[in-house]
């Protein structure tokens, strides 16, 4: 980040990305309501998830895109912030972070979901599997990492 003021650039980044969690988060509420969750409702297991989204057959294809999409917003933006391969790999690594655990605090505020790290969740539709069935705390702790990780990379000179 070759700026004269780093801690502003962090901070728009940091800004861009919680604006991207919360969208997320408002995004998944309407796919919970699509697929029948109730206010707060915990996540079903992978397959009886999978039959919902298949009683809809547009939404899953649809939800696949958007998640492409959300990965390549947030490339994008890493790719604009850096100006070295390193830096921008640590741009996205934050962001990416930063988005995951706001998205996460998103849902609680908005469906008190998930009510513990424990609940489980279904993490990513690419490719469907049953593996990214998962407690909630795996990703948190996946995202906590990546942001510190991110920042460091970010912060790191030549």
């Amino acid at each position: 980040m070759n700026d004269t003021r780093p801690r502003g650039r962090l901070a728009v980044l940091a800004i861009f990305a919680i604006a991207m969690g919360w969208l997320e988060a408002v995004v998944v509420v309407y796919i919970r309501g699509l697929l029948g969750f109730a206010h707060g409702q915990p996540v079903p297991p992978a397959a009886e998830t999978m039959g919902r989204f298949r009683s809809l057959p547009w939404l899953l294809a649809t939800e696949q895109s958007r998640e492409v999409a959300t990965l390549l917003m947030l490339a994008a933006v890493a790719w604009i912030a850096g100006s070295r391969f390193l830096t921008r790999i640590g741009a996205f690594l934050m962001i990416f972070g930063i988005w995951d655990l706001t998205y996460y605090v998103g849902l609680y505020a908005q469906v008190r979901w998930p009510p513990s790290l424990a609940t489980m969740d279904l993490l990513f539709l690419i490719p469907p599997a049953s593996w990214w069935y998962q407690p909630v705390w795996i990703p948190v702790s996946i995202a906590i990492a990546m942001t510190a990780g991110g920042l460091m990379l970010v912060r790191s000179r030549p």
